[in-house]
């Protein structure tokens, strides 16, 4: 079908998403309002041109070189948690808020960008999700396009929430305030909800997109399958302490896919054509950010000041409870030399060697920092199920723990540990599995526990912040400056 010239503009306004809108106000910075809503509804194929948009904006620049998409989420979470170490300050990227300083501070562009991120997803996410019953087309077409603009806005609502909300407690009426639930395209002030509603609205939209991406097949996993909505609901209800949900939606989730064998296991986190990527974003060559990209910031051999003089590294004291045998161990050099790299992989003369840094990460080569970016991997269903499982009770979550360990470490035996060992046992092994990956400060905030940096090797003169007792205040992020500015409905958290 031909796309008319008026939506062509559209399509490469949503796909660059206003990169250079800083000086606009926040909530006049969309990307539909060169085409009516209804243009770009007409038709399934253009729905699917909004859809692609959206799965490009999750790798652009959103202004500054540090703000380069969902991998700049990533580590934004990374570095406020505890097991990623930055190891010299080198050109500055994300030592502020390693030191808890952005996200804390309200007027910081950095507390700014998953706030605006996110709820530019959420638009363009709405565009199909209010246009899709009357777009003229097949109706598979039709429900692919919906049920993948439900799973975004319910992921990016979740994203959202973790980060600027009072952390979700089970068996509490939640009420206290999460963010704005944004379910149309209109430029409206709209007050914070409360947590329990966001979570309602979330559960809803990946319930629908269930339904609504049965049988579908996606092109490839950058588009977001039933497997993807059904692995988003484990981690949402994960988070509720609904277990017996998280449980079964990540045993769902993971059908189908297998996990990485220990050969293949190294090297293995740059391609999202790996078997046990479940969702990711592959930078292609004439889409590359080269100073902006995941892997111009997190990779081991990619040539930028950056990389050369801040080499990312894992927690010492989480490494040394990596056992020798575990394929997962080799991710990480004690020495820091990388004599191990896989053939054809190097480090120039100039990157500095430092102990403990991370080879998990590999951009394409010393000039190419490409490297997909994962967002959600089988082996984190693995760890929903049994965590579930064992904060049940249910004497089957260490064969679920089983299936998975040994794959990882050939020595490992079925657990004997129960309960709360258990559990810990399990909330090691993700954080082993899941390091780089975003996870860490949002599972520290969902099971309560305090940031505790001491007697590893974090830097008093890089951290600066190495104790966060559970419950303060600045667990939840600020609503930023500009949004409370452009909607007197906003409230702001306790500084």
């Amino acid at each position: 079908m031909k796309i008319s010239k008026k939506l062509l503009v559209f399509i490469l306004i949503l796909t660059n998403i206003i990169i250079t809108s800083c000086s606009e106000d926040f909530l006049e910075e969309t990307p539909t309002e060169s085409v009516s809503t209804d243009e770009a509804t007409a038709t399934t194929a253009n729905l699917f041109s909004v859809i692609n948009g959206i799965h490009r904006s999750l790798y652009i620049r959103y202004g500054s070189q540090g703000r380069t998409g969902v991998g700049a989420l990533i580590l934004q979470n990374e570095v406020l948690g505890d097991d990623f170490v930055m190891t010299s300050r080198a050109n500055g990227w994300f030592i502020n808020a390693y030191r808890w300083n952005d996200h804390t501070n309200a007027t910081d562009a950095d507390d700014l960008f998953p706030f605006r991120t996110y709820y530019r997803i959420i638009r363009n996410a709405n565009t199909v999700i209010n246009g899709a019953d009357n777009a003229v087309g097949p109706d598979a077409d039709r429900n692919a396009a919906k049920g993948q603009a439900l799973v975004y806005r319910a992921w990016a609502h979740f994203q959202l929430v973790q980060l600027y909300g009072i952390r979700y407690q089970s068996g509490t009426d939640n009420a206290q305030l999460g963010v704005p639930i944004a379910v149309n395209t209109e430029i409206e002030p709209l007050p914070r909800a409360s947590v329990e509603a966001v979570y309602e609205q979330v559960n809803q939209d990946i319930d629908e997109a269930i339904i609504l991406l049965d049988g579908y097949g996606r092109p490839n996993r950058s588009h977001l399958d039933q497997s993807v909505a059904q692995g988003l609901k484990a981690r949402v209800a994960l988070v509720q302490g609904n277990y017996s949900i998280a449980a079964n939606f990540a045993e769902q989730a993971r059908a189908g896919y297998t996990l990485m064998s220990a050969d293949d296991y190294f090297n293995n986190f740059s391609d999202y054509e790996s078997e046990e990527w479940m969702w990711g974003s592959r930078i292609v060559e004439d889409q590359s950010d080269t100073f902006g990209n995941f892997g111009a910031f997190i990779s081991r051999n990619f040539s930028s000041s950056n990389i050369r003089g801040n080499p990312k590294a894992i927690n010492s004291t989480l490494y040394n409870t990596i056992p020798d045998t575990d394929v997962r161990k080799p991710l990480f050099d004690p020495s820091g030399d990388h004599d191990v790299l896989p053939p054809g992989i190097e480090i120039s003369s100039r990157h500095r060697k430092r102990p403990f840094t991370s080879q998990k990460f590999i951009a394409a080569g010393t000039g190419d920092s490409r490297m997909d970016v994962p967002y959600m991997r089988v082996s984190e269903m693995y760890l929903i199920e049994a965590e579930a499982k064992a904060r049940l009770n249910d004497a089957t979550a260490a064969n679920v723990l089983l299936e998975y360990g040994v794959v990882r470490d050939p020595s490992y035996t079925l657990s004997t540990n129960t309960g709360t060992a258990l559990v810990d046992e399990i909330l090691l092994q993700r954080r082993w599995e899941l390091w780089g990956e975003g996870f860490r400060f949002y599972d520290l905030k969902r099971t309560n526990a305090p940031l505790n940096r001491n007697g590893a090797n974090h830097t008093s003169s890089l951290a600066v912040i190495f104790d966060v007792p559970a419950g303060d205040n600045r667990w939840q992020w600020l609503i930023p400056q500009r949004a409370l500015d452009a909607n007197p409905l906003l409230r702001q958290n306790p500084l």
